[in-house]
């Protein structure tokens, strides 16, 4: 695995954040104008298609279970996700266009400072209205006000979810169980208007490269049978319509011997109240005056397997991008992202099945922060 030291993402060139902005100015909505930086065609319809955890350096790596996106990838760009590298914080920057900072979504589990209580940004339960969390446009609102369809099409579990509400919402939705109902759902949405933007999520390999990991037989075979899918979805598709295949992280493979088990570690949660984040990238919420003595002591212990900041070091240092004042108090008062395959568990607060994970994320190594950004041309101009 990589020893390469994380640091903060370069915002400098295009994101996660720049995919849907890109493709809303592509399909002529005037308030995305010129915010394409992938050189898009110009369409009147396209497909937006987010594979979890398909990171680019490992579809590079094993590139062979995937004919029909290595074809494409003289057309691919290679761009960071943001941080943490986690689905939700992704899902924010992916929907409205914004860095985590602004979109508030800055972790799998944070602290709600009204409440003071830990909010899991995936699940949402208990979790305060979406719409107040994250309050800016997405670009779907914004894209339905040009007179654009917008069509989601997922689980039908995702529908006004508070994930769903916070990031995705403005889009018409349309559910689908396996992966060939929903290319089934989004031909018919793409053809049924002349001027479309389509979304469709699959979430099987993230799924299945925390189970089985990354590297496994079962991870490639899993590939193999989205880029089949892509493959079909493009053939199927108007003559006119622009494909966009990209993802919300990548992953790596944490062994279960190099990890530690806060558990046993009595002296690291010491002057911890909260424990949030995961255990690739953990946010500690410390005790009053306690940040210091944290700080140290998780230094001293993880010495070069993690990087240990301040929330101020942290926010400085431009890893959540601008952050606004109303979500500062989310973002932990320390912030440690590992180094290597390296991980950080509490088998008392976490849930089993997540402590039972071989493929992991949320750090800023390139295998986790690189996502692709693929693009399949129409077959002609519209």
């Amino acid at each position: 695995m990589t020893d390469q030291t994380p640091a903060a993402p370069d915002w400098s060139r295009g994101t996660l954040a720049s995919v849907l902005p890109s493709v809303a100015d592509r399909l002529g909505v005037a308030r995305y104008a010129a915010r394409d930086v992938f050189d898009l065609p110009e369409v009147p319809r396209t497909v937006v298609v987010l594979v979890d955890g398909l990171g680019h350096d490992l579809l590079r790596q094993r590139s062979g279970h995937a004919p029909f996106l290595r074809a494409h990838f003289p057309e691919t760009h290679r761009v960071p996700c943001g941080f943490p590298t986690t689905t939700a914080t992704s899902m924010g920057s992916f929907g409205t266009g914004l860095l985590p900072g602004a979109h508030g979504l800055v972790g799998m589990q944070v602290l709600d400072p009204q409440t003071d209580r830990l909010l899991n940004e995936l699940s949402w339960e208990g979790g305060p209205d979406p719409r107040l969390w994250q309050p800016h446009e997405t670009v779907f609102e914004g894209v339905t006000g040009a007179g654009v369809e917008v069509t989601m099409v997922g689980p039908h579990y995702f529908d006004g979810s508070g994930l769903t509400t916070a990031t995705l919402r403005g889009a018409r939705f349309a559910s689908g169980r396996t992966l060939d109902e929903r290319v089934d759902a989004a031909v018919a949405a793409v053809r049924a208007s002349r001027r479309a933007l389509v979304y469709l999520y699959w979430g099987e390999v993230d799924k299945v490269g925390h189970v089985h990991g990354c590297q496994s037989w079962q991870w490639g075979d899993e590939v193999e049978a989205v880029d089949a899918a892509l493959a079909r979805l493009a053939a199927r598709v108007p003559d006119d319509t622009s494909i966009v295949i990209t993802a919300d992280h990548g992953m790596v493979d944490v062994p279960f011997t190099d990890r530690i088990d806060l558990v046993h570690e009595p002296a690291l949660m010491s002057g911890v109240r909260h424990l949030g984040g995961e255990p690739r990238s953990l946010q500690l919420y410390a005790e009053q005056g306690a940040a210091a003595d944290v700080v140290s002591t998780w230094t001293e212990r993880l010495g070069t397997r993690a990087a240990v900041l301040t929330r101020e070091q942290a926010v400085d240092e431009g890893w959540f991008g601008p952050v606004r004042p109303a979500v500062l108090g989310r973002i932990g008062d320390v912030i440690v992202s590992m180094r290597g395959s390296f991980a950080v568990v509490h088998s008392g607060l976490m849930r089993p099945e997540l402590v039972r994970l071989l493929g992991l994320h949320g750090s800023t190594s390139e295998a986790e922060i690189a996502v692709p950004v693929i693009v399949v041309p129409p077959r002609r101009g519209s």
